[in-house]
């Protein structure tokens, strides 16, 4: 998987829609499941179609579906011996039977809290299934446990058409987060803005949003390779800047005299312009894939400082300290900014 491919118009209308998408898909996937067992008759075709759905129904990237396949598979094995063990051990003795299920349902208890639950999990209900069987009756309860095997890899062959990978659909939405996060940056310090804008709730709930987000780091992690915390530090970085971005607002519009010194400071317009600029070029380099821009840094925070001060005693207002805060908040909301492309570049494999 080339990391730093540029997303597709098909993909971005497959992942703007993905939630059709996964409900046509598992629907087609049923249908095709339903057709196939009927032409060629297979014996307990409940089976393949309940693990389908299993398998394909709680989501369908592919960083999902892969290792849920693969673990489903290892319990059916693992159930299905067991199964057929129990089965034999009945036709000897019904109480070796019951201490077989017992044991083999202790470890499954057992394991299903450590690292594999969903495997430890499945070797409990496959049991179940075979055991179900009945006494001496083999062949249903092989083919229980070949068609439990069946409907998985055929559920990862249906994920495997076009398809859903978390890691496009993470950022995506990361670029939809930063291109709103520099819309709220532009209108919180809008210089023709008479009033505070009432944007409390849009960030509380962009602040939902990239938190929603964090699930798809472990099946993003899984599809690239890339270590979680590399994509987790995205995630945390855009929560700086919102932070951030909220406590210069605070600072901006907290007096009114004040207010009118900053908006005519050179130095900070600027900085504010670079700063929506960076957020817009962050949000585009990953849709396309492509270095956008440059690194840019605030570098004139002495000069910066004497211009309000001279600017307050030309106003004849009193220097609040508070301004050397916002300040030093643009400065580390820069920072913040170039830290973040930082690490959207190693999550792209892009180089300078």
């Amino acid at each position: 998987m080339r990391l730093n491919r540029a997303i597709s118009p098909l993909q971005l209308w497959g992942f703007k829609n993905y939630r059709l998408v996964h409900a046509g898909r598992i629907s087609l996937a049923f249908v095709a499941m339903l057709i196939i067992t009927n032409i060629f008759n297979i014996p307990e075709s409940t089976w393949p179609l309940i693990t389908l759905v299993v398998v394909m129904g709680p989501i369908s990237y592919w960083g999902n579906v892969l290792p849920r396949a693969i673990e489903r598979v290892i319990g059916t094995f693992v159930g299905a011996a067991s199964g057929i063990v129990a089965l034999y051990l009945e036709t000897i003795s019904p109480i070796f039977f019951i201490v077989w299920c017992a044991v083999v349902m202790f470890l499954c208890g057992y394991l299903t809290l450590g690292k594999k639950p969903y495997s430890s999990l499945l070797i409990g209900i496959t049991l179940a299934v075979v055991v179900g069987a009945h006494s001496l009756d083999f062949t249903k309860a092989l083919w229980r446990s070949g068609d439990v095997i069946f409907g998985s890899a055929f559920a990862l062959f249906c994920c495997s058409i076009f398809p859903q990978k978390a890691f496009i659909h993470w950022r995506l939405n990361v670029s939809q987060y930063l291109f709103e996060i520099g819309k709220v940056h532009h209108v919180l310090l809008s210089p023709n803005i008479v009033d505070r804008p009432q944007l409390k709730n849009k960030q509380k709930t962009l602040l939902a949003d990239i938190t929603r987000n964090r699930t798809l780091v472990s099946p993003s992690a899984a599809e690239t390779h890339l270590s979680s915390s590399l994509l987790n530090g995205i995630q945390i970085s855009m929560d700086n800047c919102l932070y951030t971005i909220e406590k210069i607002s605070d600072i901006y519009w907290s007096d009114r005299s004040h207010h009118l010194t900053l908006i005519h400071a050179q130095h900070l317009r600027s900085c504010h312009k670079a700063t929506e600029e960076t957020f817009n070029q962050l949000s585009q380099m990953l849709v396309s894939g492509e270095v956008e821009g440059a690194e840019w840094r605030f570098e004139n925070m002495n000069d910066t400082i004497e211009e309000l001060k001279a600017l307050t005693h030309q106003q004849q207002f009193h220097f609040d300290p508070s301004l050397y805060g916002y300040v030093w908040l643009n400065v580390q909301l820069i920072d913040e900014l170039v830290k973040l492309r930082r690490l959207i570049m190693l999550s792209l494999k892009l180089t300078k």
